[in-house]
């Protein structure tokens, strides 16, 4: 069953300004995040990686509004500007605050491979329990063309089937390049009622020994 292909998805571009750092090391970086900004590393097209400073604010909530793949627009108090997308970023554990970014440069109309978050929708068959395997796709992409997420839809999938990478319709213009036979997402029986029925099973056989 191949699901109906997503529309193509244009993504915003935000505007973030940012400062050269040249305080470096962990001591550098601590002073960066006391100052309320970002530690980042900007670096791709065989350019030498530049280190700057994002507020750290902006950068956090652009992140939460357009998800890991951002599209942004880097102007740097020196004058240049970069359109970049996060490669990696680095939270704190404890209190997920953004404590680093690695920014990768990228180009209008080149492709790019990168993950993308899947958004599950639908309803599995009744008293069906839903596993996840994965929670990304990895895919070829034009850069400004990068998706938040992509649906996946489970809608009336029964206990005991399970949804495909090859089933999965991405957007207009992404290419999926997981395997295709990569299991997405199955559907199985609740716990209680397959540990019941293993119980179940188990009977006869203890009857059988307790009879010896």
């Amino acid at each position: 069953m191949l699901l109906e292909k997503q529309g193509s998805i244009s993504v915003s571009e935000v505007r973030i300004s940012a400062e050269p750092r040249t305080d470096f090391g962990k001591g550098g970086a601590r002073r960066t995040r006391r100052a309320g900004k970002v530690p980042a590393v900007v670096y791709g097209h065989g350019e030498k990686p530049r280190h700057i400073s994002l507020p750290g604010l902006e950068f956090a909530a652009a992140i939460r509004k357009g998800g890991a793949n951002q599209l942004i627009s880097i102007e740097v108090t020196d004058g240049t500007r970069e359109l970049v997308i996060p490669k990696d970023i680095q939270r704190d554990p404890l209190r997920d605050d953004i404590v680093h970014a690695d920014l990768l440069i990228v180009r209008r109309g080149e492709t790019i491979t990168t993950d993308i978050p899947i958004n599950f929708v639908g309803e599995v068959e009744k008293g069906g329990l839903v596993v996840h395997e994965l929670t990304s796709l990895t895919v070829e992409a034009e850069a400004t063309h990068i998706p938040e997420s992509i649906e996946v839809d489970l809608e009336g999938l029964k206990i005991g089937s399970q949804r495909t990478v090859a089933e999965v319709a991405a957007p207009k213009g992404i290419v999926i390049i997981n395997d295709p036979e990569q299991t997405v997402a199955t559907v199985s029986e609740p716990r209680a009622e397959a540990a019941a029925e293993d119980e179940a099973a188990e009977q006869p056989a203890e009857a059988e020994t307790a009879a010896e």
